[in-house]
């Protein structure tokens, strides 16, 4: 893997967590999307996504993307935390792959041969230690493959996943691990049921930078050009302006429907061993997490989230 350093990390921390937010209301009595609450336990699914990754990427090299409306969650999560990450503030969310391709040309400024990891901040993950070590081995296997976008795929016994789910392909190297993606499936329900050797879209991706914001040139030309200008400003005072210029008109796109479906032939999946994945987008998700956790939080003494309209 390139760089004496190791890997940077993306933390994507600005969706305002739609389905499952209403029932945050009613539970803990705070409107603020699911990252950003303790629904686990004490810590928030940020503050755990940022423990997971600080097993593998310092925290210097650790970005979270999140939009301006978020700030002061931000910074009730990092109190008493005594190395927090950068984080970089979009104007306003114009959808993941912004608040993916942002962060990677910010990156790619300072450090070109860069691999990253973008990782969503609302997921739940038992085993940590064993999937941060397989995201190292999916960076070392861009030392053959350094085009390919990875993708970590869950094994089909997991909760179905919020971005659908991926078709492998030719495996990619004689050990069979690393596979073409043959197709990506969109969300349920608009995706088909899920085939024999289907694997979860965690949303978690490996890559080079420089294959990431090669693709988004490609698959978001727009977004990806308003993003390139910023780099004229950077490190400038006129930076801040230009990023609210570059988002004032920039469309709103998906870091997995609008941008990595598109070009199914720059990607490749590797599938997690060993791991239990959940994202929390809806009720019925947390419950079955608490399930496998087999605690109860203080919240959930009094109400059954199975229970709640999802």
């Amino acid at each position: 893997m390139r760089g004496a350093s190791g890997p940077w990390a993306i933390v994507l921390s600005g969706g305002e967590g739609g389905a499952l937010r209403p029932f945050i209301r009613r539970v803990l009595g705070l409107d603020r999307p699911t990252q950003y609450v303790p629904l686990l336990g004490p810590r928030s699914p940020l503050r755990q996504t940022l423990d997971r990754l600080a097993l593998a990427v310092s925290a210097d090299r650790t970005v979270v993307s999140t939009v301006r409306s978020h700030t002061a969650y931000i910074a009730e999560a990092f109190q008493g935390c005594a190395s927090p990450p950068y984080v970089l503030v979009q104007p306003e969310d114009r959808g993941t792959a912004a608040g993916a391709l942002h962060p990677a040309h910010w990156i790619g400024r300072r450090d070109p041969d860069a691999t990253v990891v973008i990782v969503p901040s609302d997921h739940f993950i038992l085993g940590e230690a064993t999937l941060m070590a397989q995201v190292l081995d999916a960076a070392r296997a861009l030392e053959r493959h350094p085009g390919r976008v990875i993708l970590l795929g869950a094994p089909a016994t997991a909760p179905e996943g919020e971005d659908g789910w991926l078709e492998p392909g030719a495996p990619l190297d004689d050990d069979g691990v690393l596979t073409t993606v043959r197709r990506l499936w969109p969300r349920p329900p608009d995706a088909p049921v899920l085939a024999p050797d289907g694997l979860w879209n965690t949303a978690i991706v490996v890559a080079r930078v420089a294959a990431l914001v090669r693709l988004g040139e490609i698959a978001q030309p727009e977004m990806s050009a308003r993003l390139a200008r910023v780099g004229g400003f950077a490190g400038s005072d006129d930076e801040p302006a230009a990023v609210h210029q570059a988002y004032a008109l920039m469309p709103r796109a998906r870091l997995f429907g609008d941008l990595l479906a598109r070009h199914p032939e720059h990607l490749a999946v590797w599938p997690l061993q060993r791991v239990t994945w959940s994202g929390l987008g809806t009720a019925r998700r947390v419950a079955d997490v608490l399930t496998r956790m087999r605690v109860r939080p203080d919240w959930a003494e009094p109400v059954d989230p199975s229970a709640i309209a999802v």
